[in-house]
C-alpha cells in the first residue's frame, strides 16, 4: 500500500483505504463503490499466497478475472494483487525500495483514468 500512496500522491491524485477479508472480495467492494460514482478509478492491492491445496489457483484466477471484467466494463482498476509462493517473495514485491507492485498498480490506474478522460465514457 506505501507504494501505491505514494505514485498517487506524486500524481497529485487522493486515496481512500477499504478493507476486504480477501482477494476474491476486492472486485465486489471495487463494483459496490463505483455505484457511489465517487472515485474516478481503483488500485486492487492484496496478496494470496499458495497453500497446501487448489485454492490458490481458484482464489489468484477468480481475483483476476473479477477485476479483468469491471477493467472491460470500463473501470479504471490497477490490479496490484500479488500471487506468490511465500511470505519473501509477497514482500519483495510489495516493498516499494525493490519491485513496487503496489506503485505499478497505482500508475497504471491513473493511466486508464487518463485514457477514460480522453476517450470519455
Amino acid at each position: 500500500m506505501a507504494g501505491a500512496r505514494a505514485a498517487l500522491k506524486a500524481a497529485g491524485h487522493k486515496a481512500d483505504v477499504v478493507t476486504v477479508p480477501g482477494a476474491l472480495e476486492i472486485p465486489a467492494a471495487i463494483a459496490l463503490a463505483d455505484q457511489d460514482g465517487s472515485y474516478d478509478g481503483y488500485v486492487a492491492i492484496g496478496v494470496v499466497i499458495r497453500g497446501e491445496t487448489y485454492h490458490f489457483e481458484i482464489v489468484a484466477g477468480e481475483s483476476a478475472r473479477g477485476i479483468m471484467a469491471l477493467t472491460m466494463d470500463g473501470l479504471p482498476i490497477g490490479n496490484g494483487i500479488l500471487t506468490v509462493e511465500n511470505e519473501a517473495q509477497a514482500i519483495v514485491r510489495a516493498d516499494p525500495a525493490q519491485k513496487d507492485k503496489g506503485g505499478e498498480a497505482a500508475k497504471a490506474a491513473i493511466a486508464l483514468y487518463e485514457l477514460k478522460k480522453k476517450w470519455g465514457d
